[in-house]
């Protein structure tokens, strides 16, 4: 099984078009890429849209733009590999991993606000999170 987890510039490499085009239909463009590929998609930014090789589409409704720095989807992957070793299917993997990430960032951004967001941010309200919702 794989699982691509591009921001909308990757994207649009991936699909042969402009990122305009991916923003303009972040649903549909990860719904192709996942059915074209035959591979589960987080397509990572506003709302980051979960799809499947069958056509299901999950929305996000955790994060926010302080998000939108260098090492957060890295932690976004770290997590979603540790949910996918501990046993979990890859979409099950791929909602936990995004809703909790995007939680993550919307506590961290609580407490140091969305300039100044960094990975580090993240990772440090990630063992609350995982206790408060059970490992």
């Amino acid at each position: 099984p794989v699982i691509l987890t591009p921001h909308p510039g990757e994207m649009a490499r991936l699909m042969e078009m402009s990122p305009g085009e991916v923003q303009e239909d972040r649903i549909g463009v990860a719904t192709r890429c996942a059915e074209d590929l035959g591979c589960h998609v987080v397509l990572k930014g506003a709302r980051t849209v979960v799809s499947t090789p069958s056509g299901e589409v999950y929305i996000n409704p955790t994060g926010n733009p302080g998000m939108a720095s260098g090492g957060t989807g890295d932690v976004l992957t770290g997590m979603l590999g540790g949910f996918i070793c501990q046993g979990l299917p890859l979409l099950h993997a791929a909602i936990v991993a995004t809703y909790l990430h995007g939680l993550a960032g919307d506590r961290a951004a609580s407490k140091k606000g969305e300039r100044s967001l960094i990975a580090t941010d993240l990772i440090e309200e990630i063992p609350a999170l995982l206790r408060e919702f059970g490992s």
